[in-house]
């Protein structure tokens, strides 16, 4: 319930629900430790989850090297792993303002119209759910492609396709946690909700 209405730390309790069942099966499997992936690049960032990490010691050993996310492609490629240029993907959670209750639908919504444009060609990227609007974050880059003709009236149809009235480009283009932005002016304080 506290994760569905969606306050600036749900993450916490999505990865102390997570880590705690985790927990459980390292000690019926008697494995010395949980690990997650966060690297040295996620430091200082709003990351309520390494919270819960902290709390039931889940391991983060590409952070405890310093390996930030450049240097985990690069061994990545080095080893012929085919995913190691694939975009950063963030929670599909991370898509909705805070406070703006997260249902299954909601999800499925976002999911969606991602897909379509990934369908398009494009490879990073976010579709922020404002209720009836759909905010498309590409990099600046990409927006010339976004907004030619003919692929605009794609854009529109997957993002009416997956459930959005209208459809509209950020013009700052893609930007990691831009929902975060609210936190940073003070206005998503009241926001936070421990329960």
């Amino acid at each position: 319930e506290s994760f569905g209405n969606n306050p600036p730390n749900r993450c916490y309790f999505c990865k102390n629900e997570l880590y705690s069942v985790l927990s459980r099966v390292a000690s019926q499997e008697e494995m010395a430790a949980i690990v997650d992936g966060s690297n040295a690049d996620d430091v200082g960032d709003h990351r309520p989850g390494m919270q819960a990490a902290r709390e039931l010691g889940v391991r983060s050993p590409l952070m405890e090297v310093g390996m930030t996310k450049e240097d985990i492609r690069t061994l990545s490629q080095s080893f012929g792993l085919p995913t190691w240029d694939k975009p950063a993907q963030a929670c599909l959670s991370s898509r909705f303002p805070y406070g703006d209750r997260i249902t299954p639908e909601k999800i499925a919504q976002v999911e969606k119209a991602e897909s379509g444009l990934r369908e398009l060609g494009f490879r990073q990227l976010r579709v922020r759910h404002h209720g009836d609007v759909a905010r498309i974050e590409v990099p600046k880059s990409d927006i010339s492609r976004l907004v030619d003709d003919v692929t605009a009236q794609k854009v529109i149809a997957r993002m009416k396709e997956a459930g959005f009235t209208y459809v509209t480009i950020d013009l700052e283009g893609f930007r990691s946690g831009s929902m975060n932005e609210v936190l940073k002016t003070g206005r998503g304080s009241d926001l936070l909700i421990l329960s």
